[in-house]
């Protein structure tokens, strides 16, 4: 008799924290929601300040030998003079980006410098010049097929840096006094509200 009641007793148990168990092993729910956006939600809900970024960026397409274009232009200091152009070439195999690379090297310096991540990934090669109006350009040849924060395949990147954060600093100043204020603001905050900083 005490061996069946000590079995209904842990069945009982059993039936009892099973639900529990299987409440703490489901996934959590994805966040949908950060510093008060909302994904999938119309921009016009939200009672935001529009300002362009410092730099435009407009894509082209139907270029000989590239499958797509990147060029991007001043907004600012130099407005509507290209700053940066970035071009995919068609073919994405490595054997052309080695192909490429020699090319370059006859054409522009054999000794650039290596720009590429440590793990090997994104291969990445920088010349660094002075043109004829004594700015920097800097030219970088790029192939990657691992990394998808890159550009997958091969591609250049020609680009004036100077006058790129010439643009920066231009944009900069000329919202100086409304980041300063929402700066103090945020300083003058007694603790963190953890619900509008963690994704919920």
């Amino acid at each position: 008799m005490q061996r069946l009641v000590k079995l209904v007793f842990i069945v009982t148990l059993t039936f009892l924290f099973e639900p529990l168990h299987l409440l703490a092993a489901s996934p959590p729910k994805a966040p949908t929601t950060a510093g008060g956006f909302s994904l999938n939600s119309p921009i016009e809900n939200y009672p935001i300040e529009n300002y362009a970024n410092y730099l435009n960026e407009v894509i082209v397409t139907n270029l000989d030998g590239f499958r797509k274009g990147f060029i991007t232009y001043g907004t600012c200091r130099n407005p509507g003079k290209i700053l940066r152009i970035k071009l995919k070439y068609n073919d994405r195999s490595f054997k052309f980006f080695q192909e490429l690379l020699k090319r370059y090297k006859n054409e522009f310096g054999a000794k650039p410098k290596f720009s590429g991540d440590q793990f090997g990934n994104v291969k990445s090669w920088k010349w660094s010049f002075t043109d004829a109006n004594d700015q920097r350009v800097t030219l970088v040849l790029q192939h990657n097929l691992k990394d998808s924060d890159e550009s997958v395949g091969n591609m250049i990147k020609l680009s004036l840096p100077d006058l790129m954060d010439e643009e920066r600093l231009c944009f900069n100043e000329r919202h100086r006094s409304k980041s300063t204020t929402n700066t103090n603001q945020s300083k003058n905050g007694a603790k963190p509200d953890w619900q509008v900083l963690i994704p919920n």
